[in-house]
């Protein structure tokens, strides 16, 4: 009677099924790190709003942090809060907007955050009826101007100041004189033109004295030549 084999165990190595773990394994890793990726950006996403905050410190309001928050869903009304995950806090949805998805925020004495929004510091001043003038940004900005004409404007190169100039005369210098050549050269043409006809004209007369006339010696010149 035959013996009876295990036909799996002869065909399959250790060396080759641990080769296929660790396809598996590459697989299952290669998934999980997309999947990774796509929810921590999908988190990412959703932190959509940007809220710098201030706050007082000492006498003056100072800019403290920027801080990200998203929607939190609260009931089944639509109603929403933002959130904030670096604090863990909580605000109602701001309506006065600072920026693109910027809402300027305040930190008041007692802890509370309110939404607010710059002031327009030159309707202000109307209403005031002030016309400020800073002294010092206006002396800053002539002796900037007197420094920026001196360094830049002062040391152009003769070239610099008056090329332009110089190019201009020369391409009109060279126009006028290729207009007085052409000029020249047509009136020798037209005068040679106009011998040339009156010894066509000649000729014919002397030819033939019953035809008369430029046209008739042109015609006689033309056809002439195909005569039989």
């Amino acid at each position: 009677m035959p013996e009876l084999t295990n036909p799996i165990g002869e065909g399959l190595g250790i060396s080759t099924i641990g080769l296929a773990l660790l396809i598996v394994f590459l697989a299952i890793l290669f998934v999980g790190l997309i999947g990774a990726g796509i929810y921590f950006y999908a988190k990412r996403k959703q932190l959509k709003y940007f809220i710098p905050l201030h706050k007082k410190i000492g006498n003056n309001v100072i800019k403290v942090g920027v801080y990200k928050a998203k929607d939190f869903k609260i009931g089944f009304a639509g109603d929403k809060l933002w959130f904030i995950p670096k604090l863990k806090k909580y605000i109602s949805p701001a309506t006065l907007q600072t920026g693109s998805n910027e809402y300027t925020h305040f930190e008041r004495e007692d802890g509370e955050w309110i939404n607010i929004s710059y002031p327009d510091i030159d309707l202000d001043m109307k209403k005031a009826k002030v016309k400020y003038v800073s002294t010092d940004m206006r002396s800053n900005r002539i002796a900037i101007s007197n420094i920026i004409d001196q360094r830049f404007v002062g040391k152009k190169t003769w070239w610099e100041q008056y090329g332009h100039l110089v190019t201009h005369v020369i391409f009109y210098l060279v126009v006028c004189v290729c207009m007085v050549v052409i000029f020249y050269q047509w009136s020798d043409i037209v005068t040679r033109t106009g011998t040339l006809f009156d010894k066509i004209v000649a000729y014919e007369e002397i030819k033939n004295p019953s035809q008369q006339g430029v046209l008739p010696a042109m015609f006689m010149l033309i056809f002439r030549r195909f005569k039989w």
